[in-house]
Order: C-alpha cells, then structure tokens, then sequence
C-alpha cells in the first residue's frame, strides 16, 4: 500500500521537478495557507480529484472536452497523476515554473474544441467553462479534507478559494469565487445545465477498477471513489448514474481513518516537503 501512495504523489515519468529550487522564490499559493495542508494529504488528493471530476462531467460542454480529449478512458491513473502534478505545482511549486507550466497548458487547451452531441460548439478556454473547473476543483480538495480530514471553519473555506485567485486568472479563469458563499452561488446557477450521462456511469465504473494501485488495494480504491460520490453536492449526487454509489453504513468512518491515518505514512520527499526546505532557504 505504501509504495502505491508513494507512486501517485510523485510526478510521472517526464514531468520530474525540484520542488525545492530556488531557494526563497515563493510560491502562487501562499504558504502555510489551505491548500498547503490539503494538498499534502494523499487520500484528499484521490478523493476530492474524483468528486471534481464528476462535477465536471455533469457540465456537458467540460463534459465533451474533458472525455474527447482528456485521456481518461486510455490511461485514467496517469491522467489522475498529470492532474494532481499540476495542482501540485500551482500550490508548491515556484511562482516561475508554476507560471511557465500555467501557460503551456492554456496553449494546448487553445487546441481543444469541437462540439457537444447536442450540437452545442465548446472551446476549452472559454472562461465559463474554465471557471466551473477551477471552481469545482477547489470545492473538491476542501471538502474531501473538510469532511474526512479535519473540519474547516467558514474563514478556511473562503480562504481556499481566495488562495487559487491567482493560478486560476493565469488559467484565464477570471471569475473563480472568492469564498464559498459565491461557490455556492455558482453551483445554484449552474444547477439547470447539469445532467447525467452514460459517461458518468463509465467514469466511475473506470475509477473503480482501473489498475491505479494494486489488486489487492482495489476494494480501498473502490472505497474511496464511494466517498467521492458521498460528498457531491446536489444536485449531482441524485443524478441516475450517482445515486446508491456513495458510502454505505459505516463506510464514512473508514475513509476518515484512513484519511487522518495518512500523515503517519512516510510518503518521502514529496511536493510540500521539497517546497518547505525551498522557502526556508530564503536567507
């Protein structure tokens, strides 16, 4: 099991990084901030990945893009681990590299359009659309932690969002919330044009046997796409394709358990430790 969770937060092949150079560059996220807890907790990463990707795919234009383009389907654990570098970066990395990242992605977003099956035409970096995924990204990572980490308090919340202001408007997101209230406000006016789909259901019929750790892990695996489901918010988790696969009895305690349980593993030198020793470097 170690090793697994070792794997999944070190960056994939290609994509190795220093995490602790330069010495003293800050980073887009401030530290010590939200997200630098969230985003050192293995279990959060998986679980509040996957509850914003099914809000993404409740989107039908984020829907098209994402399963047309975004490699799901061929390779849903490296497609996991190239995400979750990424947002690695944005919280740890240097102001420099995240930047030069940021930008290398909106470049190769700038070549993803096409149209839904409903006819509507979509293009990746159109700013709704990258607002709702932003947005659904943040909500995802704090409330995975929220609910089975540690509690947050209404301030917390609020500042997790206003920590991502700065790599989402280098995304060209210009309208991400400032705090949850406006989170809420965006899901409520988003509600209409959600719907399920056939991809959802084979989206989490991926996740939950893709060979993302080994077989004898699957059933935690399977556990914690269960808890992904558990914590979206209405009006997706009634959808047809969620409904009845979210936790069962009980169920909330383990995820829990093992969610707190994962700062007693020894990850190695991961993201946030590399960019700790960075910032202590600043002399």
């Amino acid at each position: 099991m170690l090793q697994a969770i070792q794997e999944l937060m070190r960056p994939p092949a290609g994509m190795e990084f220093d995490f602790s150079q330069p010495p003293g560059e800050p980073a887009l996220a401030p530290r010590d901030g939200v997200a630098w807890r969230v985003f050192a907790n293995p279990v959060v990463l998986f679980v509040g990945g996957v509850a914003a990707v099914l809000l993404e795919l409740a989107e039908p234009s984020v829907r098209a893009g994402v399963w047309d383009h975004g490699g799901f389907r061929r390779d849903p654990g490296m497609r996991l681990r190239r995400t979750g570098f990424a947002a690695m970066m944005t919280v740890y990395g240097p102001r420099s590299a995240a930047e030069r990242m940021i930008a290398r992605v909106v470049r190769l977003h700038d070549q993803v359009t096409g149209t839904t099956p409903e006819g509507l035409a979509y293009r990746a970096n159109d700013p709704r659309l990258l607002d709702w995924v932003q947005a659904t990204a943040v909500y995802g990572f704090t409330e995975a932690w929220h609910r089975y980490v540690q509690p947050l308090s209404a301030q917390e919340k609020d500042a997790a969002f206003a920590e991502g202001q700065a790599a989402a408007r280098l995304y060209g997101a210009t309208g991400l919330p400032h705090t949850w209230a406006q989170w809420e406000a965006l899901l409520a006016a988003t509600a209409p044009g959600l719907e399920g789909s056939h991809i959802l259901d084979e989206f989490l019929t991926i996740m939950a046997g893709a060979p993302i750790v080994p077989a004898p892990l699957r059933p935690l695996q399977r556990l914690l796409v269960r808890a992904a489901v558990e914590m979206s918010p209405e009006p997706v988790r009634s959808l047809p394709q969620l409904r009845g696969r979210g936790l069962r009895r009980g169920e909330a305690a383990l995820v829990r358990a093992f969610a707190r349980s994962a700062w007693l593993l020894p990850l190695g030198d991961t993201p946030a430790k590399q960019a700790a020793r960075r910032l202590a470097r600043s002399g």
